[in-house]
């Protein structure tokens, strides 16, 4: 039956039931994994005695995970099969936060969040290929649905956690926050389930790979300009992504915008992806995905350099609002086209790959651009930014501009 087929006979396509299974499974596992961070990771750190450093070094070791695992995890699920790395990814949702209940010292939180950041190290790349092999013809499209739906979780999962933690604030000692960890193990229950209800659809698995393998994987997709140009496309916007999220606040605060204010700044922001990468997925579906990532990218950069330059709170409010547009436009896109260029024996090491590079833009954004700030200002880090993307979306048109992409 194909995929877009409707409701008929009372009953859910298998494909469509398929579209739900996945956005279920994104929902509770990205809900998961930010309740166990925001708000109450560096509150928990702080409350086990941790400094400033350690909560800092606390918060930069789970995208880590990402950056090393993402590809090695692409790359397995190509020969070992997509059903036992989400079955894996499943176990540490589900162990994960029940570790922060036995930890009295804040140094124990940087082993534990690492194993945590390797469920979504996991999960995140296979998720892609198992659309992109069950939908060819509507992937961007679902891509865009799955996103969302991972955005709801994320959105909610911060309000659930501070609700947790002012309920239990009359009670002394760590019990506000290991409530949460609790809430963030019951919400991992489900995405055990959903996982031990996949069902392989791919031909017997190969076996696991050796290290020639794993090597001329990468080798292959760094050497193929195109996927090297898009993988880089997505560095870049996760860098801004980063810079953005962790200096606007700051200059935000220089303009006496308070910090609820800068809080439905970044809600407006979130809201916006959430609503429009379906939108765009499909867009990615029906039009070249090549233009579509370079306009997004070109969207995106621009209003980063206009940030310096708002001064009224509906500017700031409108230049975030746009960020968040060519940031949905972009990123959609990319995994979509990589789906379409990678070969069809590599599309997972092809997804973890452009995992991993999207991991470390998103963690050096924040340390380059704050260096760039504390040298030069915060117009100079911003417009860094700006010059970033737009070198890497020259770099992207250049690299795919032949037919043959």
């Amino acid at each position: 039956m194909p995929a877009n087929s409707s409701v008929t006979g009372g009953t859910f396509s298998p494909d469509r039931q398929m579209m739900y299974y996945l956005f279920l499974l994104g929902f509770f596992a990205i809900f998961s994994t930010t309740i166990s961070k925001n708000p109450v990771l560096p509150l928990f750190s702080q409350a086990l005695g941790a400094d400033d450093a350690v909560i800092g070094l606390v918060a930069a070791v789970s995208p880590f995970a990402g950056i090393l695992f993402s590809f090695p995890v692409g790359l397995l699920s190509d020969h070992f099969g997509r059903r036992h790395l989400l079955v894996a990814s499943g176990a540490v949702f589900l162990c994960a936060p029940l570790l922060y209940l036995l930890i009295n010292d804040p140094l124990w939180l940087i082993p534990v969040r690492f194993f945590h950041g390797t469920a979504t190290a996991i999960l995140g790349p296979v998720i892609s290929v198992v659309i992109a092999e069950r939908f060819p013809d509507m992937k961007g499209e679902i891509l865009g649905q799955y996103s969302s739906a991972t955005l709801v979780g994320r959105s909610l999962a911060p309000l659930a956690g501070g609700f947790i933690i002012s309920y239990f604030t009359m009670y002394q000692g760590l019990l506000p926050y290991r409530m949460v960890y609790i809430a963030a193990a019951l919400a991992a229950v489900p995405v055990c389930i959903l996982i031990l209800m996949y069902r392989e659809e791919r031909s017997v698995p190969l076996g696991i790979p050796g290290f020639s393998v794993f090597r001329e994987s990468f080798v292959t997709f760094f050497t193929n300009r195109r996927l090297r140009a898009t993988a880089l496309v997505d560095m870049a916007t996760y860098f801004a992504f980063g810079a953005v999220e962790t200096f606007l606040p700051v200059f935000l605060a220089s303009h006496s915008v308070n910090a609820y204010e800068t809080g439905i700044i970044f809600a407006v922001q979130v809201l916006i992806l959430a609503a429009t990468k379906p939108f765009f997925g499909r867009l990615s579906d029906r039009i070249d995905k090549r233009t579509q990532i370079a306009t997004g990218m070109l969207i995106l950069g621009c209003s980063v350099a206009l940030i310096p330059f708002a001064r009224t709170y509906g500017e700031f409010l409108a230049v975030s609002s746009v960020f968040g547009l060519g940031m949905s436009l972009s990123t959609v896109a990319t995994s979509a086209y990589v789906a379409d260029v990678a070969k069809k024996e590599q599309i997972g090491a092809s997804m973890g790959a452009l995992s991993s590079t999207m991991d470390i833009g998103h963690s050096s954004g924040p340390l380059v651009t704050g260096i760039i700030i504390i040298l030069a200002g915060f117009g100079t880090g911003f417009f860094t930014t700006f010059l970033l993307a737009i070198a890497v979306t020259v770099m992207f048109a250049l690299s795919v501009r032949d037919r043959a992409a």
